[in-house]
């Protein structure tokens, strides 16, 4: 699975104004309709992918530039302004923040089945789950996943766009990953990093901690009263070794239970043990430090990690959101729209010319 990059953004309280969340909507889904229409569904998952491209979208759209809240409010209001099109966008936005994220299995089936699109939804939930999974156990880097989306075409191609918080520093990471490019799961997800703060964190999925990955999972196939009296002794040597992802050292009576469903399901690979049910940061923590210390197999602790001035932004920064100026655009994308369905495209291929001006960066 290859993850394309990570937005760092810092923690903003408030809310989205009801009228501008609306012209977010339209004029988002319009943008993506241009896409759609210029090279097909595939492409939008493409730039969703971008954190560059997808921060971009959202001060495009009126939100504030810099906030952890444009991710969760442009997701939103895609999502929002896609229902009901799905079929004729061919795409389809599942999950959101908080409790809604954890709909989002249920989300990917229904919608399989009301547009009858042919695709392995078994396939698409597990891809879902897995990338939640990974961020949030395999690479702990202190942000604990709030906000998860999961974007699919009928084609079954997909992206996710997840999001965790840091409460210490007051900041938030985005995660985006790209399906197109899968290679491998859980090795070097990531190929591009937009975080200017990086810190120590425990990362499972990188290229160095392949060792670490292969014991994890062997450890996972023994008796549990066997690991869990390795994990024994660290703990009483007290080898627990200065680093924020080892802080907090699980309690040996959590982790036997978490062993048991290790050993019950008896997983052959590193990815089958993150897909077991309970086994979260604690579990992988444990089970790394008994393969660092009790077999020399060291995890990595490597962190991977213009448009605002086109409406405004939602706190008025770099100025209040200009409204005349939105409807205006809004008016003028959705009437180029329609008059391209009816085969007049005159007015997009001016869009076309001008990005070309410009000299805009192919996404």
């Amino acid at each position: 699975m290859q993850r394309t990059g990570t937005a760092l953004l810092p923690l903003h309280g408030g809310c989205c104004p009801r009228w501008l969340f609306e012209k977010m909507q339209r004029l988002g889904i319009a943008i993506l309709e241009v896409i759609v229409r210029e090279s097909g569904p595939r492409e939008v998952l493409r730039r969703l992918s971008d954190p560059l491209w997808f921060q971009s979208l959202g001060c495009v759209v009126g939100f504030d530039w810099h906030s952890s809240g444009l991710t969760t409010t442009l997701c939103g209001a895609l999502k929002e302004g896609l229902r009901g099109r799905e079929r004729d966008l061919g795409l389809v936005i599942a999950g959101g923040k908080g409790r809604v994220s954890r709909n989002t299995p249920q989300e990917i089936f229904q919608a399989v089945e009301r547009l009858a699109w042919g695709v392995e939804v078994e396939e698409l939930v597990f891809k879902s789950r897995m990338a939640a999974k990974i961020d949030n156990a395999a690479l702990q880097d202190g942000y604990t996943l709030y906000h998860h989306v999961f974007v699919f075409t009928r084609d079954g191609l997909w992206a996710v766009i997840q999001q965790g918080l840091n409460e210490a520093n007051r900041l938030a990471r985005r995660y985006h990953w790209l399906g197109e490019k899968v290679k491998d799961m859980v090795c070097e997800p990531h190929a591009a990093i937009c975080c200017p703060a990086k810190g120590e964190a425990l990362n499972m999925v990188a290229e160095e901690a392949s060792l670490s990955r292969q014991v994890v999972s062997s450890l996972a196939r023994e008796r549990p009263e066997r690991i869990a009296g390795e994990f024994k002794k660290i703990l009483e040597k007290g080898v627990h070794l200065a680093l924020p992802w080892r802080h907090e050292i699980p309690r040996t009576e959590y982790l036997n239970k978490a062993l048991l469903k290790l050993y019950e399901v008896q997983p052959q690979n590193f990815l089958q043990v993150l897909g077991v049910e309970g086994v979260g940061p604690k579990t992988i923590r444990a089970l790394a430090m008994v393969a660092e210390v009790a077999y020399g197999a060291p995890a990595s602790f490597r962190d991977p990690v213009r448009y605002s001035f086109a409406h405004g932004g939602k706190d008025g920064h770099p100025y209040p959101v200009d409204r005349n100026l939105y409807q205006h655009t809004l008016e003028m994308l959705e009437k180029a729209l329609r008059e391209a369905k009816m085969g007049r495209s005159e007015k997009l291929e001016a869009f076309r010319r001008l990005s070309a001006l410009a000299g805009s960066r192919t996404w």
